[in-house]
């Protein structure tokens, strides 16, 4: 999985024009993979070409600041990625929570043990192996949409919410030692979440990297300037030649940089 990243708006951040918009995801079948994402999050599924599906909430197209994507993109071995970022799914009452992880297990998905002992979340795996969880009802996630946060191993939250609060201008909700918490000042879309992890632990088994959308006026090539300046640096993923450019954050993980009006890479 990917995650994508486009234009924020307030704050009186009058230069930066990135949102959070997607995740993408590197599969072995794309389409079967779609199938169960689409059903999982009642999203519609479509396709931009061969080997990629994309899912889209009803009701929004593609770059709509109120949508949250999902893309899957088909890979040689997808085995050979693994990156630190799991979804959360939202629920709203303990009822739906247990429906939802009935209709997910119906659909394919399988409960996994990371370590994570007794918790009132519940982790999955998709038909792919990538873990997810499904929260209990929280009342910070009733407005989020299915996907309820995009969640991030890491070593310093701290670090992570500074530079991600500047890169795409997003609020910092909470911030501690062991996790930090971020969303749009839109209050729209999931949360981005960061989750101190013991040292040398083994990220959970997941495909998912950020991407950057300029929009409003702002061009590819002055925010990549800008994002460098806050602390990320060139990554080559095997990428070649590609209208976008790959960048990593402070503590390795990779994102694009997509050309304004560009869909999200392959």
């Amino acid at each position: 999985m990917w995650l994508v990243v486009a234009r924020w708006e307030g704050l009186g951040w009058g230069a930066m024009a990135l949102r959070l918009v997607q995740v993408n995801v590197k599969a072995r079948d794309e389409v079967a993979l779609g199938r169960f994402w689409a059903q999982a999050l009642g999203y519609r599924m479509s396709s931009e070409g061969p080997g990629v599906s994309n899912l889209e909430p009803e009701g929004v197209s593609w770059p709509d600041p109120d949508g949250f994507y999902v893309d899957l993109v088909r890979v040689a071995d997808p085995e050979a990625v693994r990156y630190r970022v799991h979804l959360d799914l939202a629920t709203v009452s303990a009822r739906h929570q247990a429906e939802l992880v009935a209709r997910l297990r119906e659909l394919g998905a399988t409960p996994v043990d990371v370590g994570q002992g007794e918790v009132p979340w519940v982790v999955l795996a998709d038909p792919e192996g990538n873990v997810f969880c499904v929260r209990e009802p929280r009342e910070g996630c009733r407005d989020t949409g299915p996907i309820a946060a995009v969640v991030v191993g890491c070593a310093d939250p701290r670090v992570m919410a500074g530079f991600w609060g500047e890169a795409v201008g997003w609020v910092v909700r909470e911030v501690g030692d062991d996790r930090a918490v971020l969303r749009s000042g839109r209050d729209v879309g999931p949360f981005l979440e960061f989750v101190r992890q013991a040292p040398g632990a083994e990220p959970v088994w997941s495909r998912i990297h950020v991407d950057l959308l300029p929009e409003g006026g702002q061009e590819q090539a002055a925010e990549v300037a800008r994002l460098r300046a806050l602390g990320a640096r060139s990554a080559d993923v095997g990428q070649g030649e590609v209208p976008w450019v790959v960048l990593a954050d402070p503590e390795g993980n990779e994102f694009c940089v997509l050309g304004r009006g560009s869909s999200a890479p392959l």
